[in-house]
């Protein structure tokens, strides 16, 4: 008997064959079993106390398709340093081209705010909202007074035409003429104001040295702290989790090769639908910001003071409209989870009412830098200064693989002290002649 092409599908539908794989998307999504489970249990694991709770979690999995929930929670919360490790970049990556970016990749994008949502990541604000003190603080940020710069294309009696110029005209326009009016240069600020000079900025530079969720962003524009923002023994104590940045390794701390922890990205886009576009890049952008506070406070169990606590800031922007956003985590620490939501500061048409908002995104950006990133620093600093030296001790390094890491990163390059980090004991062949060199060059 013949059968069509129809029946012949319908028959496998029945009777699917034991050995065939299905085909699997690109995209890391769970398991069937595992997601059903996730929607009446936390991480798609049995709560704990439940009768079907398994001593022996091999044992449990073979026969539930998932985890014991101990099991989970123990492996999420007892690993801390091996999480923020540096991820080490390959020979073959390190002579090979570098991959595109977030900000070329219009294919990718499409799915980027599902993707984000895979890794616990949403572009909306959560049902807890965010905390008092975050909305007191963007108040203060859009209230506090900044004076304008003088004699500029936002000056009165030039306005209108700036803004009828660049309504026609590509993005390059908008990021030349209408972002620094926006979104003012922290480096520029620095140069008369001491305060800021532990600020580094980036403009249209891809985050070569972070460890994405998509491709790598290339922010418009993004500000962090610098390499000598740190002391020598703030720097000593994040080296394995930074890596040998000047090689390329993949940090959650860094962006670029000499940008710590950034706080601040902007994204500049032209043409149908131009803000939801940038908003997708931002939210992905100021997700890697988030993450990297909230594994650093981790490292030193003091997370829950994060929670719902803005973090990092974004600015979505075309030629005449502006979206101000607050990013911040969520953290559950009873089902030890941790999600990363943003919150609407301000929407805004700076053409609207003869352009009377024009500088409320440049005033809020200074007031960023003037009177948030002194507090954020020093917050960022007090986790920093409270690893302890015992995560460095052989003992520690081998249980975590840290060991391995410290080798094939080449800290030579980070100014590790490799020596002082083991407390006297013997050092690594990397730590000597780096030491060696050193002693050379005096």
């Amino acid at each position: 008997m013949v059968l069509t092409r129809a029946r012949k599908r319908a028959i496998e539908s029945q009777h699917p064959a034991p050995n065939k794989r299905r085909k699997q998307s690109h995209l890391n999504i769970p398991n069937e079993p595992a997601r059903a489970s996730a929607e009446n249990t936390p991480l798609g694991n049995t709560p704990p106390g439940s009768e079907v709770e398994e001593s022996d979690p091999v044992a449990y999995w073979i026969r539930e398709s998932v985890w014991p929930y101990a099991y989970v929670k123990q492996d999420l919360n007892g690993d801390k340093m091996n999480r923020i490790l540096a991820k080490v970049k390959s020979v073959a990556s390190r002579k090979g081209s570098e991959p595109g970016s977030g900000s070329s990749d219009t294919g990718g994008q499409n799915n980027i705010s599902y993707l984000l949502q895979l890794h616990g990541s949403f572009m909306e604000t959560s049902e807890l909202d965010i905390a008092d003190e975050s909305r007191d603080l963007c108040m203060a940020l859009l209230d506090h007074e900044q004076k304008p710069p003088r004699e500029s294309l936002f000056d009165d009696d030039i306005f209108q035409r700036t803004c009828r110029r660049v309504a026609s005209r590509n993005e390059a326009t908008v990021v030349r003429d209408i972002l620094p009016l926006i979104v003012p240069s922290a480096e520029i600020f620095a140069s008369r104001t001491p305060s800021l000079e532990c600020l580094i900025e980036s403009v249209n530079e891809v985050w070569s040295n972070s460890r994405p969720i998509h491709s790598r962003p290339q922010p418009d524009y993004s500000v962090g702290f610098k390499r000598k923002a740190f002391t020598e023994e703030q720097l000593n104590k994040m080296a394995p989790m930074i890596g040998d940045f000047i090689a390329g390794d993949r940090s959650l701390l860094m962006a670029t090769s000499e940008m710590h922890f950034p706080f601040l990205t902007c994204e500049v886009k032209c043409g149908a639908e131009a803000l939801e576009y940038a908003d997708r890049q931002n939210a992905h952008n100021m997700t890697l910001a988030v993450r990297a506070i909230v594994e650093l406070f981790r490292l030193v169990n003091r997370e829950r003071e994060l929670h719902l606590q803005i973090l990092a800031f974004s600015i979505s922007l075309d030629h005449r409209m502006v979206r101000i956003y607050g990013h911040y985590p969520v953290i559950d620490e009873a089902k030890a989870k941790i999600e990363y939501y943003r919150y609407l500061i301000r929407t805004f048409d700076i053409t609207e009412l003869n352009g009377r908002e024009r500088w409320t995104a440049y005033r809020f950006t200074k007031n960023i830098y003037d009177v948030w990133v002194p507090i954020h620093f020093e917050k960022i600093c007090s986790a920093i200064n409270q690893i302890q030296p015992e995560l460095y001790n052989p003992g520690t390094l081998a249980e975590t693989g840290l060991s391995e890491v410290l080798e094939s990163n080449q800290l030579s390059h980070s100014n590790v002290d490799v020596t002082s980090m083991r407390n006297g004991r013997t050092a690594t062949p990397i730590a000597r002649a780096a030491a060696k060199k050193r002693r050379r060059g005096r």
